[in-house]
């Protein structure tokens, strides 16, 4: 993928010198000054993205909410910068590697997230060598880093002049997931590690759920599971049917624990943590009364407007669902819970460099106070579906294993109803998945879940 320098205004200064300084100016004498640089919104952005991922442990999506840069950038620029920040954390460990042998001090953190932008151009991005040095010696000044400019300059030109052979004996696998990741990840079968991490090198296609009588977009392929994927790239705003509601974007494998839940037109249904709404829009579209919660109200935001563009009839509560209770026992429940994302890092390869260790900690502990609130809510012989796109194993199968402790008993999936993914059923009667199924079709995120029904 090229992000070309016509991304942004071209710099109005005049060409720079072999040593990475600006050259003396071309004017004759008497013409003035050369005009100061214009700005690079799609730099400037990626590089506030990458700094707040790699020194806050941000997420990508937080920063380009908050951005400045971003707030008054064009949609294309947005989503330049998104691509180039995506690409510098998804090849992170590998980046890192290349640029080691060139630099003789760990630079300051801020220099680090320009050189991986620069070098994420030249190795995975094929920007012309010219513009991805160029582009990053400007915004190191723009960003008050000029007494790295030079820096800056001598190592991404012995990167632009090594090329993809400094990529020869590098294990890309290992090094762009975090070890802890890699050593979990094993747990799940033999070869599934480098499977998944093979999954997270590309930019994920878009993945649509389509309303029953909506025509399907032109070049859309559709999947075994039933969504219609279209390649990556493909901006969704400007597909038509999008205004008119005839589909809402949904990862594939995101679309499977609400059918698994297998609402009936009529029953009463909780869809827990629902933002945004991709799984409400499921089971309101099966004909459920659904009750979709979400305590974030910028999230809850999100979801409303999405639901008003589908024409949906969905009662929505703003209300953390650990605290929260139905008016009358329900029939059905959805608990996609929070969780480390790490299922979703081909799309936000972000997840797989903000969580610690530790943090699995306080996740899990929320799950269980949502899985016990759920049980709550329940009518006798009701039905929970609960799911988390988490690859790691204590916010899925230890989870599932807890929830018989409030009153959840087990209803193993049965082989008929992932008879379009049959690998992604297991012995316990759960479904998995994760990046490297599919690999022909482009993959599919990291989800488990579990279906339980609710003891007497």
């Amino acid at each position: 993928m090229n992000i070309p320098s016509s991304d942004a205004p071209k710099p109005k200064h005049s060409p720079r010198s072999r040593k990475g300084g600006p050259s003396k100016s071309h004017n004759r004498k008497g013409s003035g000054p050369a005009p100061l640089m214009s700005a690079d919104p799609t730099r400037d952005i990626a590089f506030d993205i990458v700094r707040g991922v790699i020194e806050n442990r941000r997420m990508l999506e937080t920063t380009l909410s908050r951005s400045p840069e971003a707030k008054v950038a064009d949609a294309r620029d947005r989503a330049a910068a998104h691509r180039l920040a995506a690409s510098a954390l998804r090849h992170f460990g590998t980046l890192s590697a290349v640029l080691e042998p060139f630099l003789r001090k760990e630079p300051p953190e801020p220099v680090r997230a320009a050189l991986l932008l620069g070098a994420a151009q030249l190795l995975f991005l094929e920007t012309p060598p010219h513009a991805a040095v160029g582009t990053t010696v400007d915004l190191m000044r723009r960003r008050g880093l000029a007494p790295f400019a030079g820096l800056a300059n001598a190592v991404l030109r012995k990167i632009a002049n090594g090329g993809p052979a400094l990529l020869e004996g590098l294990d890309q696998d290992r090094l762009d997931v975090p070890p802890w990741l890699w050593s979990s990840w094993k747990a799940l079968g033999p070869g599934v590690a480098r499977a998944i991490a093979r999954g997270l090198e590309h930019e994920a296609p878009l993945d649509l759920t389509m309303r029953t009588d909506a025509e399907i977009p032109e070049g859309g392929e559709i999947l075994p599971t039933g969504s219609v994927r279209l390649p990556a790239g493909t901006r969704v705003v400007e597909l038509p049917g999008f205004e008119d509601g005839a589909f809402w974007v949904q990862d594939a494998a995101a679309t499977l624990p609400a059918r698994l839940l297998a609402v009936k037109p009529g029953e009463q249904v909780a869809d827990l943590c629902a933002a945004p709404g991709g799984k409400t829009a499921q089971l309101a579209s099966a004909g459920a009364q659904v009750t979709a919660l979400e305590r974030d109200p910028g999230r809850m935001e999100r979801l409303q407007e999405n639901l008003t563009r589908l024409k949906l009839d969905v009662t929505t509560v703003c209300a953390d669902a650990a605290a929260w209770q139905p008016e009358a026992p329900l029939d059905a429940i959805l608990l996609d819970a929070p969780c480390s994302a790490t299922g979703t890092a081909r799309r936000h390869p972000d997840a797989l460099w903000i969580k610690r260790p530790r943090d699995l900690a306080g996740l899990t502990e929320a799950q269980d106070s949502l899985l016990a609130a759920a049980a709550r809510m329940l009518k006798p012989g009701g039905r929970l579906v609960y799911a988390v796109c988490s690859l790691q194993q204590e916010e899925g199968p230890e989870r599932a294993r807890a929830a018989e402790k409030y009153g959840l008993k087990p209803d193993p999936i049965r082989p008929d109803e992932l008879a379009d993914l049959p690998e992604a059923l297991t012995a316990e009667g759960w479904l998995r998945t994760h990046p490297g199924m599919w690999p022909e079709r482009g993959g599919m995120d990291g989800f488990f879940a579990a279906r339980f029904v609710k003891t007497a």
